[in-house]
């Protein structure tokens, strides 16, 4: 069983007044422009473009939503932070994330996306913030872990991990490769964790992560 292929996609919304009426649990995926939030749902999804990978950041401006085979729900929150865009279009997506990541009653978790080579940003601190209250779990992916060595991904691995370890078992974290297809059992089996779904008929997590050609 893989957790999130076969994903439908179901509606996108703008506004918060147009949130569908929950229907199963939501898992939000949040990110800031450019982190590599939509290669990390395609590859989780094994879809190329299920969540749209754009060239310019900050060009996702909707809450899409799709459902997994379990009955829950994936959902693609907006990128954050890219400086580019309209203030009135910032305030608006600000508005719209809050909303959503503060009242949604069927929100169970969120995965955060953050860039390893640019991890805990102000921007990835203040979304951290807005969620922690909820006492919900949040699953950090250090994307882009293709991108530095073996040893820089470790030793960036362990220092988001100490300052996160802060926040109490709340809050875990991993490594994560779009492009080497690194980590994506370990989303599956942390995820099903907060559905209450057997893990054991997941893919196994491997014994080490083999980000090919980062070892230099």
């Amino acid at each position: 069983m893989s957790l999130f292929r076969n994903a439908k996609f179901e509606i996108s919304i703008a506004k918060p007044g147009d949130l569908p009426v929950p229907d199963g649990p939501e898992i939000a995926f949040a990110g800031r422009s450019n982190a590599g939030k939509s290669s990390a749902i395609n590859t989780l999804a094994d879809h190329t473009r299920l969540a749209y990978v754009s060239k310019t950041p900050g060009r996702t401006q909707l809450i899409n939503f799709f459902r997994l085979d379990c009955g829950a729900v994936m959902v693609d929150l907006p990128g954050y932070g890219y400086a580019k865009v309209p203030e009135a279009i910032r305030r608006q997506w600000v508005g719209l994330l809050e909303n959503y990541l503060s009242r949604r009653e069927s929100l169970v978790g969120l995965v955060l996306i953050m860039d390893s080579r640019h991890p805990l940003t102000p921007l990835d601190r203040q979304m951290i913030g807005w969620f922690l209250p909820s006492g919900r779990p949040i699953h950090a992916l250090l994307t882009k872990a293709d991108k530095l060595t073996r040893n820089e991904a470790a030793a960036t691995l362990a220092a988001v991990r100490r300052e996160l370890a802060t926040l109490g078992p709340q809050v875990t974290v991993q490594l994560f490769s779009s492009l080497k297809k690194v980590g994506a059992e370990e989303v599956e089996h942390t995820v099903a964790g907060w559905l209450n779904l057997p893990r054991e008929e997941l893919p196994a997590i491997p014994a080490a992560a083999r980000l090919g050609g980062a070892g230099k």
